[in-house]
């Protein structure tokens, strides 16, 4: 039974991966298939490759940020609780792609660990003392800060970005920020594999290993099976999410769209490589979106499209954390509880 259980924790990682490159593949692609700075296909091979790099190199650097998860308890009970944060991650990030909506796969995951726990909890296992640690480091911070820091410092951006090519010819200026923009995309590629990259690989280390296991020394497999699920997702591209950044949530030209970008990836790397702290690579891309875009003379933000999409993140964790609680009561008699 506990072969079992690891062998199909293992794969349920290996499916919210894929699920995972699948939907935030938009994150890289939208901005540079809509200014026309790459073609679809270049943009989505151009992402996974990135995003491969990007878990690698986290791996290689020893920052899998496992402590994300350190509320998983040892044994069969951690990988029931394991499983069914997982189902509900993947449910609920299923149900977003089709509705288009982008959305955080890590707040997703979190809010099913959340719940999960708890379940665990109630059931007589391991008291999920680390739940407000996880929940504030994972959800409640990044949710709050990041997408207010990558607004702001798109709206501050895109004037000085505006005043700096003033005297360039808009053809010129364009075709200059469509090439800075191929460079921006594999920059946030690289960095969502530094962020979501590394949770995934984590996950499977503690599947493999449990809940006790060191990020010290990522093992090899993990690292290359993580990275490889990620970046055939990423090749699978979520097209409903990238319709939405694209073309509903708001006009977006080549300036606009290299401020963005900009931003995004100087918070992701920071985040992972200089601050350790999980960030949504959805949350900071849609928001740097929205402040290059709203610093405009004329309305091109999707007002109803906003309100929607934000009312979505808020319920994500809560209806994530509903699931997790009901898969893990539903799993609990695999590890033996109930």
């Amino acid at each position: 039974m506990a072969a079992a259980l690891v062998g199909a924790s293992i794969v349920l990682v290996c499916a919210f991966g894929f699920l995972n490159g699948f939907r935030d593949a938009s994150n890289a692609v939208a901005l540079t298939v809509r200014t026309r700075a790459l073609t679809p296909g270049i943009a989505v091979v151009l992402t996974a490759a990135f995003n491969v790099l990007g878990t690698l190199a986290g791996a290689w650097l020893h920052r899998a940020l496992g402590t994300v998860f350190v509320t998983v308890p040892a044994g069969s009970g951690g990988l029931t609780v394991l499983a069914a944060t997982l189902v509900a991650a993947i449910l609920w990030g299923v149900w977003g792609w089709w509705k288009g909506y982008p959305s955080s796969s890590t707040h997703a995951l979190v809010g099913g660990l959340i719940g999960a726990s708890i379940a665990s909890a109630v059931l007589g296992g391991r008291v999920p003392g680390e739940l407000d640690h996880v929940f504030w480091l994972a959800i409640g911070l990044p949710l709050i800060l990041s997408p207010l820091l990558a607004f702001g410092a798109a709206f501050v951006l895109t004037p000085m970005v505006t005043w700096m090519v003033r005297y360039t010819q808009p053809s010129q200026a364009h075709a200059g920020l469509r090439a800075a923009q191929s460079v921006g995309a594999a920059v946030v590629a690289f960095g969502h594999g530094l962020q979501d990259g590394q949770r995934i690989v984590a996950l499977l280390v503690i599947s493999a290993l449990g809940s006790g296991a060191s990020f010290d020394h990522v093992p090899l497999w993990a690292a290359v099976l993580g990275s490889l699920v990620l970046g055939a997702g990423t090749l699978a591209g979520g097209w409903r999410i990238t319709y939405t950044l694209s073309h509903r949530l708001i006009r977006m030209d080549p300036l606009r769209a290299f401020v963005s970008q900009l931003v995004t990836s100087t918070m992701l790397v920071i985040g992972s490589l200089g601050l350790h702290m999980p960030l949504s690579t959805t949350h900071t891309v849609v928001a740097s979106v929205l402040g290059a875009g709203v610093n405009q003379d004329y309305a091109s933000v999707n007002g109803p499209l906003v309100v929607r999409l934000i009312r979505f993140w808020l319920v994500t964790p809560l209806t994530t954390a509903a699931l997790g609680l009901v898969f893990a009561l539903a799993f609990a008699p695999l590890a033996g509880l109930g």
